[in-house]
């Protein structure tokens, strides 16, 4: 895929994420993305839809040497590298794909996006 054609993915990745659409409307289709030039095929993202993805939120993160790594038991604590009011980041397949607060809704945790990363800093971290 050339890095035009994955700037496009990743912006009409985003666009369907920021679809809202009303209650009992019909949703919208995923827009269809050109093929990178001569490849002669077309990119079509509904196959796509309903692939599973792991989506998970990172608190923060430490790094440690092993031999402390060993000294932990239960009750230890590890000192992460996020301040208490810090965004979280929201992970899709381990890549950063937004940020935002921590929510609590029916006794269940959730997290509130507050700041959707742009395809281009996406593609940066790629690399």
């Amino acid at each position: 895929m050339t890095e035009e054609s994955e700037v496009k993915l990743g912006e009409a990745l985003d666009r369907a994420a920021q679809g809202d659409p009303a209650p009992g409307s019909e949703a919208q289709a995923a827009p269809e993305i050109a093929p990178a030039k001569g490849s002669g095929a077309e990119i079509n993202l509904d196959a796509l839809l309903d692939v599973p993805v792991t989506l998970s939120v990172e608190v923060g993160r430490s790094r440690v040497p092993i031999k402390h790594l060993l000294s932990f038991n239960q009750g230890s604590v590890i000192e992460l590298d996020k301040e208490v009011n810090e965004p979280l980041d929201l992970l899709v397949n381990g890549t950063l794909m937004a940020r935002g607060e921590v929510v609590v809704v029916d006794g269940k945790f959730g997290l509130r996006l507050i700041d959707i990363v742009s395809p281009a800093e996406r593609l940066k971290k790629l690399k």
